[in-house]
């Protein structure tokens, strides 16, 4: 089941770009999803029924945390992929991409996936290097697929400033290399996830702090840490709206899961102060530099990707309060960020397309034009601002009730003073956009079972997650806290 999970994107890819016709071809690439997000969540319940599975000689090791960002990869990948399917189509009907461009675009993305699947399956250091790296190569094509000088400009931006980080990632892999290396010639066993584990207390703290200082420096960066963002906004809002959806909803993910696995690493052996405190300066740092941004932005993609600056420092800084109801929420956060999001890119995604521009001033009275879209437009950002009763808000709610119970005041009431100026500045451009008059240019479009479908199911998600946590997920959230809390 492993190799089924990491294998199905990269066999969808090859498939579906070797066959000829468009509708066999998305027949084939929803089957292959479908087939990832399942084999994910069979994956997932035989870890929570049973232990870690290892694979391919130990290269490949899920937990309960790898395997809860794999559920959440298979999830996302499956309704980026149906929105997709119109989406893309609709690009070649108003000429922005060419009909063979389509094959390029469904064979990226699942290369896309495939990578961020082996970037948390991955249980050597030098691997998961390679992965995250490989996350970025894949993506930046998809980031310039419309070949036009902005995406080609945001493309080489991505590219440039997240191999530069990821230099610096590397710089803490060597490190981490070189204090296992002293306790254990093999090369090979130095570098995995359980080794290191099984002999933290035999590692030099002090190499080992460094090598934290170039991971969250390398992965911050690709993980969309302030102040280490700047190519974050620019390849969210030049990539196709169902890439943008993935680009905030798991990639980011996946660079946050690397920095927090050093930091376990850490804290097993000199304490949770040190890098705890790191990820909480620097997500606070993140929500902070987010409030200007969106309160004066004018391109609704880059306000939604200015927002998960804000949600990635959300999460880090939940990391770096500690304490299990800080930890749950941040855990949880993973989760709700991913679905709101992508139910934000979308309807944005529809509602760009529709009105032919980006720019927020030239959008009005989107739920007239648009009515599904529109409406959740409006649902989604209330979603991602932390409004009851959707899911962020519980999350949200638990990283600052376990901050305060901490004593951790300081941090806590900035905590909440971010989140209430981003509501503010958020909410006040998609109230103008949403609603008012629209304008007698814009036709009343009706949307496709295909978006609704997509657009559905994570508006479904985040108001059962608001109200009701299922068991299963109860489970897996408990043994990721386990995790996180440094027991095992």
């Amino acid at each position: 089941m492993v190799i089924l999970t990491l294998f199905a994107p990269l066999v969808t890819a090859i498939s579906g770009y070797l066959i000829g016709k468009p509708a066999l071809r998305n027949w084939v690439t929803g089957i292959g999803a479908l087939t990832t997000f399942v084999s994910s969540l069979i994956l997932t319940w035989q870890v929570l029924t049973g232990e870690a599975l290892t694979a391919m000689d130990s290269w490949l090791y899920i937990d309960a945390f790898s395997a809860y960002l794999l559920v959440i990869i298979g999830l996302i990948g499956l309704i980026a992929t149906l929105y997709s399917i119109d989406y893309m189509q609709h690009e070649v009907e108003i000429g922005m991409i060419g009909v063979s461009q389509l094959a390029t675009y469904y064979l990226l993305f699942n290369i896309f996936i495939f990578t961020m699947v082996l970037t948390v399956m991955a249980n050597n250091l030098g691997l998961l290097w390679i992965a995250i790296e490989a996350t970025t190569l894949a993506s930046a094509m998809l980031v310039g697929f419309y070949k036009q000088k902005g995406s080609l400009e945001a493309a080489w931006k991505y590219i440039i400033l997240c191999t530069v980080g990821i230099a610096f990632a590397l710089l803490g892999v060597i490190l981490t290399y070189y204090a296992a290396s002293q306790i254990e010639s093999e090369s090979v066993r130095s570098l995995q996830w359980t080794f290191l584990m099984a002999n933290k207390q035999q590692l030099d703290p002090q190499v080992l702090k460094l090598a934290f200082v170039f991971i969250l420096i390398g992965f911050g960066t690709k993980a969309g840490l302030a102040p280490l963002h700047h190519w974050l906004p620019d390849a969210h809002s030049q990539a196709p709206s169902p890439v943008s959806a993935v680009l905030s909803g798991v990639l980011l993910n996946c660079a946050l899961y690397g920095v927090i696995r050093y930091h376990l690493l850490l804290s097993q052996i000199v304490g949770s102060q040190f890098s705890g405190n790191l990820l909480l300066i620097f997500g606070l740092i993140s929500m902070a530099i987010a409030v200007p941004f969106i309160s004066l932005q004018h391109d609704l993609k880059r306000l939604l990707a200015y927002s998960s600056v804000e949600h990635m420092g959300i999460i880090a800084a939940g990391i770096g309060l500690g304490g299990k109801l800080a930890l749950y929420g941040a855990s949880l956060h993973f989760l709700n960020h991913a679905v709101a999001k992508s139910l934000l890119f979308f309807s944005a995604g529809s509602v760009t397309q529709h009105y032919g521009t980006r720019q927020m001033a030239r959008i009005r009275g989107a739920i007239t034009a648009l009515p599904f879209s529109g409406v959740l437009l409006l649902l989604g950002s209330l979603a991602i601002t932390g409004v009851p009763p959707f899911s962020i808000f519980v999350s949200e709610f638990s990283i600052i009730t376990g901050g305060f119970a901490q004593g951790k005041y300081l941090a806590s009431g900035l905590f909440l003073l971010f989140i209430a100026l981003v509501f503010a500045g958020f909410m006040y451009h998609i109230l103008q956009m949403v609603l008012g008059l629209k304008p007698d240019r814009v036709k009343v479009r009706r949307e496709s079972w295909l978006t609704v479908t997509a657009m559905g199911i994570p508006i479904v998600l985040i108001v059962v997650l608001g109200l009701y946590i299922p068991s299963l997920l109860d489970n897996m959230l408990s043994e990721v806290l386990v995790i996180l809390g440094g027991g095992r």
